[in-house]
């Protein structure tokens, strides 16, 4: 069976989607810690027209993160189809990863979103609150449906109230596995 072609956002405010993005539940990577928490994004906008991204979570108490960068696939079109760079490893800006990030879905007041990639073996659920609405949330997922996606392997990710701070604790400074959850490699 033929796989439907997904619906990207199109016009996508980019100075409105900046600012942070809690994970409300993805599709695990077999490299992501398994009891990783609080895991969330942050994104900034460059002068140049570029994002900033910084990825963070907690595994043991200990921040993991890593930066990276977004843009436009195609500077010419509207749809939210964007490209994330990441350097690996993060210490060492060498060999430079990139992968796919396409908007499926965002609320008229950017609060939620659904952010997909062509594969359609990698989902998330964000939001700009660490806990959303069962209604809300089971909407997203149904949406992720009619997608093609297969909802199954949805984690819901644990995000503590009030969330922790940006460099609170000791750090990991591996963040490998970031690049393995996002590219699959």
């Amino acid at each position: 069976m033929a796989k439907i072609e997904m619906e990207v956002v199109k016009g996508l405010d980019i100075e409105r989607y900046m600012g942070r993005w809690y994970e409300i539940a993805s599709f695990p990577s077999r490299f992501q810690p398994k009891n990783g928490v609080n895991t969330r994004a942050t994104y900034t906008l460059k002068e140049d027209g570029t994002v900033n991204v910084v990825n963070e979570t907690w595994t043991d108490g200990k921040r993991g993160y890593i930066q990276g960068t977004a843009y436009k696939a195609d500077p010419k079109s509207d749809e939210a189809k964007l490209k994330v760079k990441f350097y690996v490893p993060p210490f060492l800006p060498i060999i430079p990863v990139v992968g796919d990030y396409w908007v499926l879905y965002i609320d008229p007041d950017y609060q939620v979103a659904l952010i997909g990639q062509p594969t359609r073996k990698y989902l998330w659920i964000l939001s700009r609150k660490t806990h959303i609405d069962e209604d809300i949330y089971n909407q997203l997922v149904q949406r992720a449906v009619d997608e093609g996606y297969d909802v199954s392997k949805l984690h819901k990710t644990p995000q503590s109230d009030p969330p922790p701070e940006g460099d609170e604790g000791p750090k990991d400074t591996k963040g490998i596995w970031w690049i393995k959850s996002i590219f699959g490699k």
